[in-house]
C-alpha cells in the first residue's frame, strides 16, 4: 500500500471487522471533535484516494481516512445489501468508537456521501460534506421525486457491472490497453479530461483494492422479465445502493440538523443527470439494446434529486451550502484541491492561518444557520 509522506496505517479491531484507517503522523488523539475530520471514500477506490488533501489539512486539526469493508486493507466481510449501506455506516460507527471519536466532520466521497448521510440518520455528526455524492434515492431506477419506476428495480444493481471490468479487477490489471481497465475507467469517469497527476498509479492501486469475493463487489444479480433483463440481489456493493434497499431522503427530518456542504463537478460523468453508468441513459443512447423509452425507463436525475431534498433539508431549517466546481469531474478533491480545501474548511467553521477560512465564491448558501 503506497503511503504518501505523513500518513500512516493501522488495523483498528473492532467487534464487527477489522478496518484499516489513514491517519496523520503527530495528530493528536485528544483533538475535540470539532477539529476532527474523517473522510469516507466512494466505490472502486480506498482510503489511499484522501492523501493529498489529508496531507494539506491545517495541522491542528485531526485528520482520519477509513477503509469501507472489502476495500483497501479492510477485511472483506461480505455485505448484506438488504440493509442498504448501513453495513457500512455501522461499520464506521464502531470504528470511531474504538478510537474514541464521539463526533466528527465526516466527509463522504460518491458511495461514501450515501454512507456518511445514513451515519447521520443513525448517530450525530458535526457536519457532513457531500462530494459528488450518490443520490439520496440510491443509483438508477427512480423518478426525480424518488419513487421507484419497477417494483422488481429492473435495471439496478450488480447485474449493471461490466464483466470485463470485473475480470480486470481480478487480474490487477494496471494497463490502459481497453475501456474497461480500470486505469482507463479512472481517466474516463473519475476526472474529467484533461486530468493529470504523477500519483495515477497510486489511484489505480486503490481501484484494484475492491474485493470481487462473494458478498463483495459487484454483488449478485437475480432475473427479471422487465427491460433489461436483470434486477439487485441481496449481496454485494452494487446492490447496497438499489432504490429498494436504499432511501437516506429521511435527512429532511433530522433534529437535529448537521449543517452539510454538497460539492461537486458540473462535468461528472458519474453522478449526473444523464449518468454514463445509468442504464436507462445508456438505453435511450443505443448503447444497451430494447431500451423500452421515457415514460418506461428514464433516466434517473441524479443531481436535481439531491438538489431537491437538501432544499428540502434547508426549508427545515437546515444550513447546505451548494458548491458546483465548474469543468470538474466525479473527483473535485483530486481536480481542483484548492477549491475543496478551502470549501471544507470554511464548513467546519476552521479558523486559523489567516489565509485559510477565505469562503467560496462559487458557493450558494441555499440557508444560513439560524
Amino acid at each position: 500500500m503506497t503511503l504518501f509522506d505523513g500518513i500512516s496505517a493501522r488495523l483498528v479491531e473492532t467487534d464487527r471487522l477489522g478496518v484499516n484507517v489513514l491517519e496523520r503522523v503527530g495528530d493528536d488523539p485528544a483533538t475535540t471533535p470539532d477539529h476532527t475530520v474523517v473522510f469516507v471514500h466512494g466505490n472502486v477506490s480506498s482510503s489511499l484516494f484522501w492523501q493529498e488533501i489529508m496531507q494539506d489539512l491545517p495541522s491542528d486539526l485531526r485528520v482520519l481516512a477509513v477503509d469501507l469493508r472489502g476495500f483497501g486493507r479492510t477485511e472483506h466481510t461480505p455485505i448484506d445489501a438488504t440493509r442498504g449501506v448501513r453495513d457500512f455506516s455501522d461499520d464506521l460507527f464502531e470504528t470511531l468508537q474504538a478510537l474514541g471519536i464521539p463526533e466528527a466532520h465526516l466527509v463522504g466521497w460518491s458511495m461514501g456521501g450515501g454512507v456518511v448521510m445514513q451515519y447521520a440518520l443513525d448517530h450525530p455528526v458535526r457536519s457532513l460534506t457531500l462530494q459528488s455524492p450518490v443520490s439520496p434515492f440510491g443509483f438508477g431506477g427512480t423518478r426525480r421525486d424518488g419513487t421507484r419506476l419497477t417494483d422488481d428495480d429492473a435495471g439496478t444493481g450488480a447485474g449493471g457491472a461490466n464483466p470485463d471490468f470485473v475480470q480486470r479487477l481480478i487480474d490487477h490489471d494496471t494497463t490502459a490497453d481497453a475501456p474497461t481497465s480500470p486505469r482507463s475507467v479512472f481517466r474516463s469517469g473519475y476526472v474529467a479530461p484533461g486530468y493529470t497527476s504523477e500519483h495515477e498509479d497510486v489511484w489505480v492501486e486503490s481501484m484494484l483494492t475492491t474485493s470481487t469475493a462473494g458478498g463483495n463487489y459487484p454483488g449478485d444479480a437475480v432475473t427479471t422479465a422487465t427491460w433489461p433483463g436483470f434486477a439487485p440481489g441481496t449481496t454485494g456493493v452494487l446492490n447496497t445502493l438499489a432504490p429498494k434497499y436504499f432511501d437516506v431522503s429521511r435527512i429532511v427530518d433530522l433534529d437535529p440538523k448537521p449543517p452539510i456542504l454538497w460539492i461537486y463537478g458540473t462535468a461528472d460523468a458519474i453522478v449526473s443527470d444523464a449518468s454514463f453508468y445509468d442504464l436507462n441513459h445508456l438505453g435511450a443512447l443505443g448503447v444497451v439494446p430494447g431500451w423500452p423509452g421515457a415514460d418506461v425507463a428514464p433516466a434517473q436525475p441524479m443531481v436535481s434529486q439531491t438538489r431537491n431534498v437538501l432544499a428540502a433539508y434547508a426549508e427545515k431549517g437546515g444550513e447546505v451550502t451548494e458548491v458546483p466546481v465548474e469543468g470538474a469531474g466525479h473527483s473535485v478533491h483530486l481536480e481542483r484541491p484548492a477549491q475543496f480545501r478551502r470549501a471544507l474548511l470554511t464548513h467546519i467553521g476552521y479558523v486559523g492561518r489567516p489565509a485559510d477560512p477565505a469562503p467560496p465564491t462559487e458557493a450558494i448558501i441555499l440557508r444560513s444557520a439560524d
